[in-house]
């Protein structure tokens, strides 16, 4: 089982209900990345356990869900207010080197790379010859003439066997590249992630992090360790900077940030990051995206750049460049439950006038908006806002409207466009 229920008894009564509900959702994802096999640790797992974080084995580690008697509501409401940490170290961290390493991993993905500017970062996926998605990633291109490359942990060996395999390829060529997997023994990361989430690292951090804008990343000491990088993107909406640091050093800065004299840092696990990436209308991969889906019906078609639409030549590029020009046959939407009710699942059916539409892949109750939301996928020309359809819960069906995505306003630290 997943969590202890009888630890629910010290939270008040009026938050049982949707507490256990956001539980027995994230039971659902747990399920369906929980590994039979021993889990691995994260450097931070002493920290973890001092905090009484309730483990689970995700994708082959062992992470938090939730910390103490800290229901994943309020956890997620803290991250909305303030900022919390996560241990995200269970990501799989890349670095590419070598002068044709730019165009190897284009041919692996959807991203221009070589537009990219130095230390700049972008979402790209890894696509197949179907034009499936076969990873989402975060690629930044930096300024000490490597890739770092952040994929999913679910994916892991999946997308270390397609690195490996393509860096064979390429070599046999007579060409430059070459992977090194930083492992998490190696390697940790953390994502701190809220509106107070610069005020807490600053006073850490040996530059100006108003500089560092969205999707940026550069290296810089962090607590006095040399070689960390810091990179602001996040999986929650807000404002936030994901921090690779050396694994030996990580439960040392997490210390620091946590004990933040003037900004209430907070842990937070697994169960507050998927309801704050699902309020903020980000996939996760498996039950959002996954081989059986295009980056055109999953609404990412900006992950593909203007220059490799011209060149066509990443994975499946005739299949997706043939469904931005006539459309897929369904797309992803947001849906917004209305009235009272249990909050889909993933699988639940979508219906209009009794006949199925649509497949939920994502649902729980929102703590920031006070009702159930969902993501699924419908009939393309059911797609737009507004449109009223129902959601199949145990036989039961319950209203709801398509709504725009995100559900919650994204902050993300952007420069604002002078006037001209």
């Amino acid at each position: 089982m997943l969590l202890k229920w009888k630890s629910l008894s010290v939270i008040h009564p009026q938050h049982c209900k949707e507490i256990f509900l956001l539980q027995g959702n994230f039971q659902k994802i747990i399920s369906r990345f929980e590994s039979s096999s021993p889990a691995a640790h994260t450097s931070l797992y002493n920290l973890h356990t001092a905090h009484k974080g309730k483990m689970v084995n995700f994708g082959g580690f062992q992470l938090p869900v939730q910390y103490g008697n800290d229901g994943i509501a309020a956890s997620h409401r803290h991250t909305r207010a303030h900022c919390s940490l996560f241990d995200v170290s269970h990501m799989l961290q890349t670095e590419i080197t070598g002068k044709d390493s730019i165009s190897f991993f284009e041919t692996l993905c959807t991203t221009d790379i070589e537009g990219l500017p130095e230390d700049r970062g972008a979402l790209s996926l890894f696509t197949s010859p179907s034009g499936g998605i076969l990873d989402d990633l975060m690629v930044s291109k930096t300024s000490q003439g490597y890739l770092y490359v952040v994929s999913n942990a679910g994916r892991r060996d999946h997308d270390k066997n397609l690195m490996l395999k393509a860096q064979e390829k390429f070599r046999s060529e007579g060409k430059d590249v070459s992977i090194t997997f930083r492992e998490p023994t190696e390697r940790a990361l953390l994502a701190i992630q809220g509106p107070e989430a610069q005020k807490a690292l600053q006073q850490f951090v040996d530059f100006d992090l108003g500089t560092l804008y969205f999707m940026r990343t550069r290296v810089s000491k962090i607590s006095g360790i040399e070689g960390c990088r810091v990179t602001r993107c996040g999986y929650t909406g807000e404002d936030g900077f994901e921090i690779s640091v050396p694994a030996n050093a990580s439960i040392a800065i997490a210390h620091d940030l946590l004990q933040s004299p003037t900004i209430p840092v907070h842990l937070a696990g697994l169960g507050a990051r998927d309801t704050l990436r699902l309020e903020a209308g980000l996939c996760l991969y498996g039950n959002d995206i996954d081989e059986n889906t295009t980056p055109v019906s999953a609404g990412l078609t900006w992950t593909i750049g203007k220059r490799r639409r011209q060149t066509k030549d990443f994975p499946g590029a005739d299949k997706i460049l043939d469904e931005i020009k006539n459309k897929p046959q369904k797309v992803r939407v947001g849906l917004l439950s209305e009235g009272r009710g249990p909050p889909a699942r993933h699988g639940a059916t979508i219906v209009l006038n009794n006949t199925t539409v649509g497949t939920v892949t994502s649902g729980c109750p929102s703590p920031s908006l006070g009702s159930n939301i969902a993501m699924g996928y419908v009939n393309s020309d059911l797609s737009s806002p507004g449109t009223k359809l129902q959601v199949k819960i145990r036989d039961t069906l319950l209203n709801v409207v398509v709504s725009k995505l995100p559900f919650v306003e994204s902050k993300y630290y952007i420069p604002k466009k002078s006037k001209k």
